[in-house]
């Protein structure tokens, strides 16, 4: 199981810079695997970028299936049958509840969010801390926990401390000057 999740926008990609690109550097520099989002796009236009994502790191279809993707993570409130016949099934949660229902559903992963304060979501909250991780974790029984929301380099490791099992990104790597740097900090603060 991957200890670093980056959830892709290629809406907060510094102008010049492109997805695939992005996130072969991030691979570089140890990104394993990426969800990807792009939601706007048409699903074949959201294929073509699967594929070529999928040259560089393992792919995660958010919300259905896709062509040639590694499995999908599904938002807190879709119908687990959206997950089609994937491989990896993860799940978005915010609190014990939604926790309880991946976990009974068989889910490989959940993030719980937002753990802090997010720039990507502003007023989305109130923010977890380090306690919420806590308590995520105990009511996965087991199932890996990813920290997301507000996860930079300042706290990741305060995740990983509180227990999760690795973190899920976003802006702090979408938006960065350097994303591979970025990558090389979030993967240490989690080892």
């Amino acid at each position: 199981m991957f200890r670093l999740l980056l959830l892709t926008d290629r809406h907060q990609l510094p102008p010049g810079r492109d997805l695939v690109s992005t996130v072969a550097r991030c691979a570089e520099a140890g990104l394993a695997a990426v969800v990807l989002r792009e939601l706007d796009l048409a699903e074949d236009q959201r294929a073509d970028l699967a594929s070529l994502l999928g040259e560089h790191v393992r792919v995660v279809a958010a919300r259905g299936p896709l062509p040639g993707t590694h499995g999908v993570h599904l938002a807190a409130h879709q119908d687990l049958a959206k997950a089609g016949p994937a491989g990896t099934h993860g799940r978005s949660c915010h609190d014990d509840d939604e926790i309880a229902r991946a976990v009974a559903e068989g889910a490989d992963y959940v993030t719980i969010s937002p753990v802090a304060m997010s720039a990507s979501k502003p007023g989305y909250g109130p923010a977890l801390g380090v306690d919420g991780v806590r308590r995520a974790v105990a009511a996965a029984q087991g199932v890996p926990v990813l920290a997301l929301g507000g996860v930079d380099v300042g706290n990741v490791s305060e995740m990983r401390d509180a227990g999760a099992h690795g973190a899920a990104v976003m802006g702090t790597v979408m938006r960065a000057a350097d994303p591979a740097a970025v990558t090389e900090q979030l993967l240490a603060g989690l080892s």
